[in-house]
């Protein structure tokens, strides 16, 4: 049975009783029935039963970020993560989208979700930054009036410094309480690289053999909440074969999580792949998900600062971790925890989302920006690298001096006794 032949009972499971509307980022920008939960499953219907999948349709469509906060708010148990990402396929396989559109999306997807292609951009970025002619390009407005997309693309690239590189293994201090593998990402591991080297350590304290494969590539998440399918498949099959090995599988990053999470769901109609997937998917854990379920055994070393923490979508809504990275913050001596208005509102990265939507994803940016600078905290916390790009630039674009670190991060400079000092330097 294909995802397609599942449409009609997973549409009927809505009772339109508009619970979703509130929690819709695109609805709370614009009040428009067509762009909440409930007008696109009107849409899907109508689809179903034979409507072209037209410009003006497929629009609606686009606009969804993907967020899942509709279905933590839905009563019914209205699967609306299934929904989207199976019209999302059937867009990218009915819709024909303008050969300009067609471009910038075939250049996001050949380069993002390949580390190589990604480390040989790193040296021209990196010039580019430090030469002057960031400030140059975005003084005159060139991209923007190229493309909206490759305008935010360039604005979301984070400083960037060295890569480090980490081994193969990193061995357990003390006495080995456990051997994980680690997922290392592909945005992660190229503009986040001390995001990686930060967990690889903390898991190492709290008593991991940490195996991070060479090998490694793309999870397939931004395929998989983009609507192409098959290269989802193909990349879920290559993770799979990588980690079989290993009893658990820690992922830093709320969308990667998220995806193998899926990977039950993605290649359940293949015999050869679906027991595999199942039994990743039972091994994956988040990062905060995971140091919950170990229990702290090294030394939190005072940290004095206030930070403010951000609810990745795709940890929160689609992975259900809310209180652990919490209960991680809260437990570091000295540290205060600030909450942000409106967690559940998306911050407009989404993936893809900010690159494809730059206009929407930009107003709600700037949303989390106030209610971030709001909380008057010195650091946001946040467990997704696209989450960090897109508040990082709203906050830069607002003026708030806040710098923004992953939990990781955080836990790390306790655990080696780093201070406040060290760690704001670290992540601004």
């Amino acid at each position: 049975m294909s995802a397609q032949d599942d449409l009609p009972d997973l549409l009927s499971d809505c009772v339109h009783c508009g619970f979703c509307l509130p929690t819709c980022p695109t609805y709370v920008l614009w009040g428009e029935e067509m762009d909440s939960p409930r007008g696109r499953i009107h849409l899907m219907q109508q689809h179903l039963e034979g409507a072209p999948l037209n410009e003006p349709m497929a629009e609606h469509f686009d606009r969804c970020l993907g967020c899942m906060a509709c279905v933590t708010a839905c009563p019914s148990g209205v699967q609306y993560d299934r929904l989207i990402e199976i019209t999302r396929t059937e867009v990218e396989d009915e819709h024909p989208r303008p050969l300009k559109e067609r471009a910038i999306r075939e250049m996001v997807f050949q380069l993002f979700p390949y580390k190589r292609r990604l480390r040989a951009l790193r040296g021209p970025l990196r010039a580019y930054q430090k030469s002057g002619l960031e400030r140059l390009v975005r003084r005159t407005g060139i991209l923007e009036r190229l493309s909206p997309s490759l305008a935010a693309m360039e604005r979301l690239a984070p400083p960037l410094g060295k890569a480090p590189r980490l081994p193969e293994r990193v061995a357990a201090r003390g006495d080995r309480r456990a051997t994980v593998g680690m997922l290392t990402g592909c945005v992660q591991s190229e503009f986040f690289p001390g995001v990686n080297a930060a967990t690889a350590r903390v898991l190492a304290m709290e008593g991991c053999d940490v195996v991070i494969p060479r090998g490694q590539g793309c999870c397939g998440a931004l395929s998989l909440h983009s609507g192409r399918a098959e290269e989802a498949r193909a990349f879920a099959r290559r993770t799979i074969e990588t980690f079989e090995s290993v009893d658990v599988i820690v992922v830093n990053s709320a969308g990667c999580g998220s995806a193998m999470k899926e990977y039950r769901t993605l290649l359940a109609d293949e015999p050869a792949w679906a027991a595999r997937a199942e039994a990743l998917s039972d091994r994956t854990r988040d990062l905060a998900e995971y140091l919950a379920e170990l229990g702290p055994r090294a030394e939190r070393r005072p940290l004095p600062v206030t930070v403010a923490y951000h609810d990745a979508c795709h940890l929160a809504h689609a992975q259900g971790v809310r209180s652990q990275p919490r209960a991680l913050l809260a437990a570091i001596p000295e540290l205060t925890l600030r909450e942000i208005a409106e967690p559940d509102i998306c911050c407009g990265s989404a993936g893809t989302y900010n690159l494809f939507q730059p206009e929407a994803a930009g107003e709600l940016g700037d949303r989390k920006a106030v209610n971030v600078d709001a909380t008057g905290a010195e650091l946001l916390v946040a467990a997704n690298p696209g989450c960090s790009m897109q508040i990082a630039t709203a906050l830069r674009r607002r003026g708030a001096g806040i710098a923004v670190a992953h939990t990781a991060q955080v836990l790390d400079a306790s655990l080696r006794g780093l201070g406040r000092d060290a760690l704001v330097a670290r992540t601004s």
